[in-house]
Order: C-alpha cells, then sequence, then structure tokens
C-alpha cells in the first residue's frame, strides 16, 4: 500500500456522534457560540475552566464517579472521585489564598506524574492565579529560564526535585514559596535551604484548610495556564492560554474521541506539554470521564499490562512511543486483551502510514493521527473515527476551524500545492499571546491568518498533508523535499526502526539529504544496506528524494514528549549552535 491507502470506517463495531457522521453538514451549521451552554457560565462574560472541569459536576450524580485512577510506578492503585478533586482543588485554593497568592500571578508545578497535579493545577486556576507545569525531568539552566521570566511566585514541587531549585533561588528574586507536597524528606536537614524561600508542607496546610471554596469569577479571556515552549536558537517563548480554552479543549475531546460515560481514558503525555494539560487534565474532566494517571516509564509489557488491566477504552499516545511498542514486535501484543479498546488515537508529530497499518495489525484498529500545537490548544485538524483515512494525511479541520494553505503573499493556493499551513484566528483554545513579547507574538499572524511554521498541502478532497517545519524542508537539485514523507519511506523498509532526515549544504545540488537511522534487532549497518535502503526510498519515493548520506545511531534525539529533534541533528552535523535543550530526553 501507499500513503494514499484509505482505511475505510468500520460501521459494524462503531456508532458515530451524529454530527461527525455527516461532516459537510458540521461545517455548514457549525458556531462555537452554540457551545457555549454545554459549560456552566457565572455570566455572560465570567466562566472559570477549573468549576467547569470539576465542581459543575458534583451538582449531579457524577459527584461520586471516578474521576482519575491513579497508578504508581510501584503498582499502588488509587481512585479519586468528582467530589474527591473538589475539595482537594478547594483546598488548595484556600492555601493559595492564605499565603497571598493573587489573581494573575504565576504557581509552577514541578511534580512527577502523581495525584498532587491535578489539586494543585485546578486550586490555582480557582482562585485565577496563572498555573503553569514543568518537567520533572527539567535541570537547572531549564528551570531558571521558565521561573525567572515569568517572575514565579510559588513552585509546588517534592523534596527531591527541590534540590535542583535550591542551587537557583538567589537568581530568582519573585520566587516566595516553595511547597513541598511530601516531606517525608526534610531539605532543612540536607542543608540546603540556606538561601531558599519560605518552604511549605502541603500535607500539613492542606489538612488544616477548609473543603469550601468559592472560585473567583473568572473572565473567560482571563489567563488560565502559562506553557514554556522551546525556542529553535532562543530562549524558550511563554505560550498564554486564556480560560475560554477548555470550551474547545471540552468540544473535540467529546466530539474527536468519542467519550462514553462509561469509558477509561489514558492519555500518555506528560502534564508537562500541552497535550497532557488539555486532554489530560481540562477536556476529559469536563466531559465527566474517567482518567487513568500512570506514574511509570515506557516499557512495552507493563503498557499493555495497563491497557488491559484498566480496560483503557479510550487511548491517546505519541508516534515515538507507536514505534517503540512496533519494535518490540507483535508476539508480544498478543499476551493480552484489547477487546474493551476502541480507539486509539496519536499526538505530537506526524504519524507514519507504517505505524498506522500496525496498529491495524496488532490492535485491529487504526491509530487516528491529530494535529495540533502549544499554540493552537486544542485538536485542530484531524482523522476522525467516522471517516475513511488517507494513510500519512493529516485528515481535515474540525468544525469552526478554518484552515488553509497560504504562498508567501498569504493567498491560498490551489490543490496540492505546498505552502504554508495556516489556521484563520478566533478559535476558542487560540493562545491570546506570548508572555512579555507581544511583538513577538503579533509577527505568528499574517492579517487574519496564524501562521503555524508547518508546510503543507491540501489535496481535491479537503485532506491536509504534513510536509515539514518551514525551517525543515529540504531544497535539492532545484526540487523541495518535505522530511517527513523521506521518513514515512525509510520506516517501512525492513530494516529500519525509526529515521530523521535532514538537509545538508552541497555545492552541487544545493542541499543532499542525510539520513539518521536506528535499526531494528538483527540488523547491522553495512554497505550493501546502505544500498538497499537507497534504492528503496528511490522506488518508494523520487529519484532526487534518496538520502545520499546515512548514520546509523543507537537511538535519536527527542524531546520527552517524544518528536524528533531534526535541529538538533542538524546543529550538530553541522558544527552550530544547538539553541535550547531544555526539552531533550534524558
Amino acid at each position: 500500500m501507499t500513503s494514499t491507502d484509505l482505511i475505510q470506517k468500520d460501521k459494524k463495531t462503531f456508532v458515530p456522534p451524529a454530527y461527525l457522521d455527516d461532516y459537510e453538514h458540521a461545517l455548514k451549521g457549525f458556531d462555537w457560540n452554540s457551545i457555549h451552554k454545554e459549560l456552566e457560565w457565572f455570566d455572560k462574560d465570567h466562566m472559570n475552566a477549573a468549576h467547569n472541569a470539576v465542581d459543575r459536576h458534583t451538582k449531579t450524580a457524577n459527584r461520586n464517579k471516578v474521576a482519575v485512577i491513579y497508578e504508581s510506578s510501584s503498582g499502588k492503585i488509587e481512585k479519586y472521585t468528582y467530589l474527591d478533586l473538589k475539595h482537594q482543588s478547594n483546598k488548595f485554593a484556600n492555601v493559595l489564598t492564605k499565603l497571598g497568592i493573587k489573581k494573575g500571578e504565576r504557581v509552577f508545578l514541578f511534580l512527577p506524574r502523581i495525584p498532587e497535579v491535578y489539586a494543585t493545577f485546578l486550586g490555582t486556576l480557582k482562585i485565577g492565579a496563572i498555573a503553569s507545569t514543568l518537567f520533572s525531568a527539567f535541570g537547572e539552566d531549564a528551570l531558571l529560564d521558565r521561573l525567572g521570566h515569568s517572575k514565579a511566585k510559588m513552585v509546588v514541587t517534592t523534596p527531591d526535585l527541590f534540590k535542583r531549585l535550591a542551587s537557583i533561588k538567589d537568581k530568582l528574586p519573585d520566587l516566595t514559596y516553595v511547597v513541598l507536597v511530601s516531606t517525608d524528606l526534610i531539605p532543612q536537614k540536607e542543608g540546603l535551604v540556606s538561601s531558599v524561600p519560605i518552604l511549605i508542607d502541603y500535607k500539613k496546610e492542606m489538612l488544616e484548610a477548609s473543603k469550601n471554596f468559592t472560585v473567583v469569577k473568572t473572565h473567560a479571556e482571563d489567563p488560565a495556564f502559562l506553557l514554556y515552549t522551546s525556542g529553535s536558537t532562543g530562549k524558550p517563548k511563554g505560550v498564554v492560554h486564556a480560560h475560554m480554552a477548555i470550551l474547545q479543549q471540552y468540544y473535540t475531546h467529546k466530539m474527536i474521541h468519542d467519550v462514553h460515560p462509561e469509558d477509561v481514558y489514558w492519555c500518555t503525555a506528560d502534564h508537562g506539554w500541552v497535550t497532557g494539560i488539555s486532554y489530560g487534565i481540562l477536556g476529559p474532566l469536563a466531559n465527566g470521564g474517567t482518567i487513568l494517571q500512570y506514574e511509570g516509564r515506557f516499557d512495552p509489557e507493563i503498557w499493555y499490562e495497563t491497557l488491559e488491566r484498566h480496560e483503557v477504552n479510550i487511548w491517546y499516545t505519541a508516534p515515538t512511543a507507536i514505534r517503540m511498542l512496533m519494535k518490540a514486535g507483535l508476539e508480544v501484543v498478543k499476551k493480552y486483551d484489547f477487546s474493551h479498546l476502541r480507539h486509539i488515537y496519536s499526538v505530537g508529530e506526524p504519524l507514519n502510514p507504517e505505524a498506522i497499518r500496525w496498529g491495524m495489525q496488532a490492535f485491529k484498529k487504526p491509530f487516528h493521527d491529530t494535529w495540533w500545537q502549544t499554540e493552537t490548544g486544542s485538536m485542530l485538524i484531524v482523522n476522525y473515527p467516522t471517516m475513511p483515512i488517507k494513510l500519512g494525511s493529516m485528515g481535515k479541520p474540525f468544525p469552526g476551524i478554518t484552515a488553509a494553505v497560504l504562498d508567501h503573499d498569504g493567498k491560498e493556493v490551489s490543490a496540492d500545492v505546498e505552502g504554508d499551513l495556516a489556521i484563520k484566528r478566533g478559535w476558542p483554545s487560540m493562545m491570546r499571546t506570548l508572555w512579555h513579547d507581544e511583538e513577538r507574538y503579533k509577527k505568528l499572524f499574517k492579517g487574519d491568518w496564524y501562521i503555524t511554521g508547518d508546510r503543507a498541502r491540501k489535496d481535491s478532497d479537503g485532506y491536509f498533508w504534513y510536509i515539514g517545519r518551514a525551517d525543515d524542508v529540504i531544497k535539492t537539485s532545484g526540487e523541495r523535499v518535505g522530511p517527513f514523507e523521506v521518513e514515512s519511506v525509510l520506516v517501512e523498509h525492513p530494516a529500519i526502526a525509526e529515521a530523521a532526515v535532514i538537509g545538508k549544504p552541497d555545492e552541487l545540488r544545493g542541499e543532499i539529504i542525510k539520513a539518521f537511522i536506528t535499526l531494528r534487532a538483527g540488523f547491522t549497518p553495512n554497505p550493501d544496506l546502505e544500498e538497499d535502503i537507497k534504492k528503496f526510498v528511490k522506488q518508494h519515493l523520487a529519484a532526487h528524494a534518496y538520502p545520499r548520506e546515512m548514520a546509523f545511531m543507537d537511538k535519536l534525539p527527542k524531546t520527552r514528549s517524544g518528536k524528533i529533534m531534526r535541529r538538533l541533528l542538524k546543529a550538530r552535523e553541522l558544527g552550530l549552535p544547538e539553541g535550547d535543550t531544555s526539552t531533550l530526553e534524558d
């Protein structure tokens, strides 16, 4: 099969939501304003994302429904109802209020995947402060960049992670409080507090705090959360999202993930990424769903056991994880029962056709790819369960989203012509600004269009096809080549597990394609294999689009969300500055 092959929906096993079964009709009649009534507003202008995620459910029988199933890395399982989350987030809101944290001030969560993430994130939103999340693997430089730039007032963390904060406190004059979620280890005894801010015992304060709290009536446009994304060469930029974002996170989760009241939903993304907030916290909770939170690291057998043990119905994961599962082989999959699994989705980077085919082999259903960004706040272009999948395609825009492919003058191009992927401004979860960088924010737009930085094309059926980041597109012998299409062909070769390609300067051709490759078990690099790979790409793609150089590696550099860092490969290859590497995987 080629990337234009279709995987048709199976009407025998899937009953779709009514409106998505008629996509064209939905496009014509859709209005975001009509969705407002599905959430709870204080008045026509004011709403609070945390109230909509949790508190409104406690007015119904859902108060006793399990909201979060937590499984620790040691296998301990805890369950929290919506009433539990309301009370815990209320308590933390009262703790923040007692400490004098005000509306608009920044509260950072520097936590592993533990249940306290929900209470502290939601409690911060309830008082109108701005929540931000940090990866537990961040080092001192990454912390300093984000905490310093945002002028963070508080950090919630664990004693173990606190050690990294203590050494940089003198450079963070605005950091007033550090809340320690666990006090089993007392930092004072370790000589770490000579210059730290006031330490707060989370357990003690939460025990003393009232479970009653009146949620601040935030304006829908008030900032709710702040996320830092890595820049290619400069410092990370702070993307600001408003409380209104939950409207789109709620509705896209409902209609794309097709959540049913009895479903168990597992989003494998860390809360340090936008996916972990939009579809690991706010979207699923706003729908009254049951979320699985798994603390442990990736391991194919443990993941399969987790899917089976909790009878997960909807699974949202990353292409890198899928490729690693593929690498473990189909024999492992056969040991487990996935009959409860209804939908599987992918996010974070484009999904290769081979991964979708493998999903059919392993789970008897395809992975549905979803395209969006930190800046967009929620899913925008999607492969829907109700529509045929064109393998390798991004899918079609969600109703209410206007997407286009534009030329350099901002005009829409014809079908199958490459250009800049753009989204017409005004969707509910659109970023509202970049923190303390309004000028940089304005440069992301061209008139009414948000220029995503991705290159794409749109076919005659309305499906969008990802080509690559604008900076990644390779120009070789007068032809433009998208790295994703080359990588998609490379990973179809039986010897290749993962691949990334870059353009390398060449006097004759302008650029040549260089591939960085990891091999499957049982294969070793040799000249014959290199020639076979080149021949394979020429046969499946184009004579000019094959890699003239290859480097075989044990692993490729990735962010913690699983995105392969092409720019890092290029910088190392060409001896250029590596830029921000704070999100680089361990």
